[in-house]
């Protein structure tokens, strides 16, 4: 289970190291995790188990309709198998710096199953938007939820 938003840089290389207390969960198989965007303008961060059965639905889902294959080609055509190094980094393909828009300052923030990988700057707009769901309500299904 991933939780938490830890704040990390990115090196030089575009390489993104990985909290060690998440290494050995997230990159269970062979070392592998899976690095795909994401409609919000993130990257998602999954072990290779936990992708496999998602990307086999949107691979199941007709191509002809064009909002369906519009996902289809960002949640598999960005879809990009990484190792994780002996020091437990990741390399982040340019294209995916460049479509989250990712610069040296990134939060990881865990979702359970996954990772979500936020630019510095989106995070912080997110943080907002979390802030104003006071005022706004909460959402269908959150409303009976006691904390």
């Amino acid at each position: 289970m991933f939780q938490g938003a830890t704040a990390l840089n990115l090196d030089a290389k575009g390489r993104l190291a990985i909290p060690a207390r998440h290494r050995e969960a997230l990159a269970s198989e062979d070392g592998q995790v899976v690095i795909t965007a994401h409609p919000h303008g993130c990257l998602l961060v999954y072990p290779v188990p936990a992708w496999s059965p998602i990307r086999d639905q949107v691979l199941a889902v007709p191509s002809l309709d064009s909002h369906a294959a519009l996902l289809k080609r960002l949640l598999v055509g960005y879809a990009q198998d990484e190792a994780l190094d002996a020091a437990g980094r990741v390399l982040l393909a340019p294209s995916l710096r460049q479509f989250a828009a990712l610069e040296k300052q990134v939060w990881l923030v865990g979702q359970g199953s996954h990772f979500e990988l936020w630019a510095d700057a989106k995070w912080q707009r997110q943080q907002q938007a979390m802030m104003a769901l006071a005022e706004t309500g909460l959402p269908p299904g959150f409303d009976s939820l006691a904390l």
